[in-house]
Formats: structure tokens, sequence, C-alpha cells
């Protein structure tokens, strides 16, 4: 198969892989308690559907999506409920957010599962509901709602290819090639619920040139299940190559334009972890309760790979990897370089998780004196989605946030290629996380003036209309009595004053 290439990226990386790929996946004990964070997907924050005291069972909906850019979040054991309050998050910004708590009884108590095994009997919108029920998300990295990705044949969208993400370019992440390595089986049964779904012609699983065995072992899975029109393909190991533009521009040599999504040029891109949950709901009938993530670094002692409860707390996983080395410098979640560091281990394990990296001082990306910038273009040459990144600083950093929105800020991945490359050790995509997010407050600050201005023009509108109605009204009423026979009220009068001077029974 024929491959091509993206602008820029950083193709000799240290992958550092080998510290936790080669044992197995090991299935994480479930913690005394589970912290749930309302927000942990893209969109608006679930909603509580259980209050403090209830008994709720391992597969329960504790949650419930708000709008349709949300996901439903449930119990991943058994227990009750002690607490909704904020918590700590994982998050840059170290704030505490919503959360619900639960202290699990020991007994994993799961509801009765609906297991949907023959597939291709159920129309595609049925699997998007029932996908979107489970609370899927994408799990590598991005959280976005499985669901809307997926709903392309109700919105009369022309699907072509669907390409599944197994390229972990990211350094130290080892979770989808463990997954692929012994999972492979239910993979492929994935991918072919997608295509049944999608109605796509054919389907690409994309897996890094150095993981040669896992590759091997996804084509033998791909055989035996027999169809044709799923293939595996080995991509070059250059970073970002998993970011998903630059994928879907190395597979098919097509570019997603600005402002546009993969599925406006006929296809849909999803991570090989993703493909598994949707595996499980689909087939198992069972919703998004667990995720396997690496967890890795100088800083502890056996990094593996661990099949994770999601809520579980961080400090439980570093237990089950024998506790913390002397190395131990920092706590991040992600990679080295789209990763984030966390304030400390109580925080909990979310949809988003796929790696918790304890690094040492030497695996810390040090922060250095940032120095003027030279103009040398380095940023530029290196940066996968062809932006101008000097520029897009300039404009951040003296606040002209709309000139930065027109040169394409919101299609920065924040890869951080450009960070690496700057001789000048500028954190330049700590600036543009800064402008997105004040874009952000802006339009949304914006949106509720203008909400708030058209409630108030419909409510002056509704109180005029209503003056005009009323003195329209009163218009008709005057002309009626006006129109009147003099006779006819004459007569109505005397009737009146008869009527009161009447005796009443007791008076006669």
């Amino acid at each position: 198969m024929k491959l091509w290439s993206f602008k820029g990226g950083l193709p000799s990386l240290a992958d550092h892989k080998n510290e936790s790929v080669n044992l197995p996946i090991e299935i994480a004990p479930v913690p005394k308690h589970l912290i749930y964070p309302l927000g942990q997907h893209i969109g608006n924050a679930a909603k509580p559907l259980v209050n403090v005291g209830d008994t709720v069972l391992r597969g329960q909906k504790i949650a419930e999506a708000q709008g349709m850019i949300s996901a439903p979040i449930h119990a991943s054991s058994s227990g009750t409920v002690v607490s909704i309050a904020d918590h700590l998050i994982p998050h840059p910004s170290g704030f505490s957010a919503p959360s619900i708590t639960i202290e699990t009884d020991g007994l994993d108590t799961e509801v009765t599962p609906t297991p949907q095994a023959d597939f291709k009997q159920l129309a595609a919108e049925k699997l998007v509901q029932l996908i979107r029920e489970a609370g899927i998300v994408g799990l590598g990295g991005a959280a976005f709602p499985t669901a809307i990705k997926l709903n392309t044949q109700s919105k009369a969208i022309q699907i072509d290819t669907l390409i599944l993400n197994g390229a972990e370019c990211e350094p130290y992440i080892s979770c989808d090639d463990r997954l692929l390595k012994e999972r492979s089986d239910r993979i492929v049964e994935g991918i072919e619920i997608l295509l049944h779904m999608t109605g796509a012609k054919r389907a690409i699983l994309a897996i890094e040139d150095n993981v040669p065995d896992t590759f091997k072992t996804v084509q033998r899975t791909i055989a035996e299940h027999q169809n044709s029109i799923i293939s595996a393909v080995q991509i070059p190991t250059i970073y970002p190559t998993g970011g998903e533009k630059q994928l879907i521009q190395t597979l098919t040599g097509k570019e997603v334009p600005s402002g546009k999504i993969p599925a406006d040029i006929g296809i849909v891109s999803i991570n090989v972890g993703t493909v598994y949950a949707v595996q499980q709901a689909v087939i198992e009938g069972k919703p998004l309760t667990s995720r396997i993530i690496t967890v890795t670094g100088e800083g502890v002692n056996k990094p593996h790979n661990l099949e994770v409860r999601l809520g579980t707390p961080i400090k439980a996983l570093i237990d089950i990897c024998n506790g913390y080395t002397k190395f131990a410098e920092r706590l991040i979640m992600g990679g080295p370089m789209m990763g984030f560091a966390l304030l400390n281990d109580d925080i909990p394990i979310i949809k988003a998780t796929n790696c918790i990296l304890v690094a040492s001082k030497q695996e810390v990306v040090t922060e250095k004196q940032a120095m003027p910038c030279i103009r040398c273009g380095l940023c530029a040459s290196v940066c996968p989605v062809s932006l101008l990144p000097q520029q897009l600083y300039w404009y951040s950093r003296s606040e002209q946030l709309e000139k930065a929105e027109k040169l394409n800020l919101f299609d920065c991945i924040e890869c951080g290629c450009c960070d690496v490359a700057c001789p000048s050790h500028i954190p330049l995509v700590q600036h543009f996380r800064y402008a997105k997010s004040a874009l952000k407050v802006q339009k949304h600050e914006k949106h509720l003036s203008n909400v708030a201005r058209e409630r108030f023009e419909a409510r002056e509108e509704r109180i005029a209309r209503e003056k005009a109605e009323r003195a329209e009204r009163s218009r008709k009423k005057k002309a009626a009595l006006k129109n009147k026979p003099a006779k006819e009220e004459i007569d109505a009068a005397v009737s009146r004053s008869k009527a009161k001077k009447k005796p009443t029974p007791d008076e006669g």
C-alpha cells in the first residue's frame, strides 16, 4: 500500500517503550474508593443520577449525558455513594471539579448486561445509541464522544475509509501496543462492528514500524477473520504520526481542511482502545468502566500496563507497581510531549488517561530560561500542521487573539514539536494553550451576551405587542359602545333601575 508523508515532525525521538511493553497487561484490583469527575470528556459535564447514600452496582449509570456533546458515566464497581462534591481532577490547571465518590463494598456486583452478539441485525442508528449509552469516548486522549463520530448514516455522510489508529507515537506509552498483542481478536471484531455502522468500503489498521511483532499478530488475526476489506499497514515511526490528521495524510494522501472534520472527506478515524470499548459494549453488553493504561518512568519500581477501573486513585496504581523509586521527581498524565504535571496521586484515572509517567529528573523536560526569539524558523519547519508558530507566539503574547485565530490557532494539536525545536527555549505550546482558552472564554461571554440581548429584545417586543393588543381591544370596545343605538342604552339603564327597586322576598 502506498504511503504519503506529512510536513514536519520529529523522527528521532527516543521511544522509551521497552520499560513497560514487555510485561503482560495486569488486572488492577478494585480500590477502596472510586472517584468520578463529571466532566471527564469533551463537551458538557454529566449530571448525577445518584444521591449520597445510594447503593450502586458495577455498570450502573451514575451520571447522565447533558446535551449532544457529552457522555454518561457508569460505576466501575459496586458500593455506596459517599460524596458528590469537588475533588482534584487531572487537568493542567490543578483545579477541583464536581465528582462522585463511591466506597466499594468488595462484592463487585454487576448489573445484568445486554449483549448484542448478532450486531449485523441492528440498524446503525441503534448501535450509535448503544455506544452513546455505554459512555464511550475517544480513548487515545481526546475523549470526544464516540457516538457523534459514528453517527454518519443518519446524517447521510458517505464514508469511504475507516482508519484504526494503533500508532502510539508519544514516548513511553505502550497501552495500545499491549492491547493489540493480547486482544487483537476482539479488536478485529470491533472493526467489523464499525464497518457495519459506517458503511465504509475499507478499514486500515495503522501500526508503527517499530513494533513488528505486534504487526504480525494483527495480520494473523485479520487473516483468521477472512474479511478482505480489513488490512493492517506499517507506517514510519515519526512523531506525531499518531495525530488524527497526520495519520489520515500518511495513509490516504488527503488533508483535512482547516475547520473541517475527517468525515467531511469520507473518513472516520478511531483509536484501537476505543474500538475495543465498542466491541465490549456491543458484543458483551458492558459500558465503559475500565481502560488499559501505561504506568511507567524511572520513578516506579515496576513499569507495566494495567487494566484499571475508572475512578481509581493514581496512588493505588503506584502501589501495584511496587511503589515509587528514589528517582521519582514528577507525576505526569500522558507522555513527556503532550502530557501535563499532576499535583498529587489522589487524582483519579478518567476516560482520557492513557499513561501515568512517574518521571525522574533526567526524564522531565527541564524548563529553561526563555530567551528572545531569533526568528530562525525551526518551529515552523517541524510543525506537522504547517502553522506559523513564531507569528502565533507574537499574537498570543501580545493578546492579539483574533489575529492568532485567523492564522488557524485552533488547528494546533499541541504536540510540542515547536517547543523541542526552539533554540531560545520559548514555551510556545503554553502560549498557544492560553490563547485558545482566552478565545473560548471570549466567545462564551459573547454568546451569553447575545443570549441576554435576544431575551431582552424578545421581552420588549412582547411588552409592546401586549400594549398594542390592549389598546386595540379598548378601541374596539369604545367603538362598539359609540355605535350602539341610544334607545338600547336607555332601555338597559331603565331595566337596571327597576331591578334595583324591586323588593326582595324578605321585604315583601
